[in-house]
């Protein structure tokens, strides 16, 4: 009985926040889905059992689902335990989950001096990385650029481009799109390179 009422209240707590994040009043909510402002004030402050019937319009009214606003988070485990995935002067740690924070991938990358020179890769999208230790040599067409530790780059992934450590070990937070992933995590090259060879697609996210 007290895991039901606990839950209860989470549902409680979705339907006044999610009202708050659109800076609705009680009686904007209550018009929009057809319940009295009273009757939807003793919902949020439990004084009022909630009924299917009435979750309904509420999810609907709020831009979301009834399944989103009753889902149980119990089960969900938010912390994610990466392991390192090792390859010729490069180690990669993947901070999100698959298909998590609309398709893009959060990734920690340690680059060394040891990491083979790869050929600049092109993709459709935009990759963006900041730098946490040392400094990086990023290839961007023609140019060359030394992004220091704190300083970030984002660049169109249209240009030929590849990551490399300057003068010793970089570290990096990398965030790519779809196209990026696919590109240097999962692409051919970066399947060549787990099999011991260089790190093809994986070297340019680099």
């Amino acid at each position: 009985m007290t895991q039901e009422l606990d839950f209860d209240a989470v549902i409680r707590q979705r339907i006044r926040g999610l009202r708050l994040a659109r800076g609705w009043s009680l009686d904007s909510l209550a018009a929009r889905c057809f319940i009295s402002p009273s009757s939807l004030s003793r919902i949020e402050t439990g004084h009022r059992r909630i009924a299917l019937d009435q979750l309904v319009p509420i999810a609907r009214a709020l831009g979301t689902t009834l399944d989103a606003l009753v889902e149980s988070a119990e089960d969900e485990d938010v912390v994610i335990r990466p392991e390192p995935e090792h390859a010729k002067g490069l180690t990669t740690w993947l901070l999100s989950r698959e298909g998590a924070l609309n398709g893009v991938t959060v990734a920690k990358m340690l680059i060394t001096p040891e990491r083979e020179t790869s050929q600049p890769q092109v993709h459709p999208g935009r990759e963006w990385f900041t730098v946490l230790s040392g400094t990086v040599s990023l290839q961007l067409g023609e140019r060359t650029i030394l992004v220091e530790p704190g300083h970030a780059a984002e660049f169109s992934t249209m240009v030929p481009h590849a990551i490399g450590a300057h003068g010793g070990p970089v570290e990096i937070l990398t965030i790519f799109d779809h196209d990026g992933d696919r590109a240097h995590l999962h692409g051919p090259a970066a399947a060549s390179d787990k099999s011991g060879g260089s790190l093809g697609g994986k070297t340019d996210r680099d």
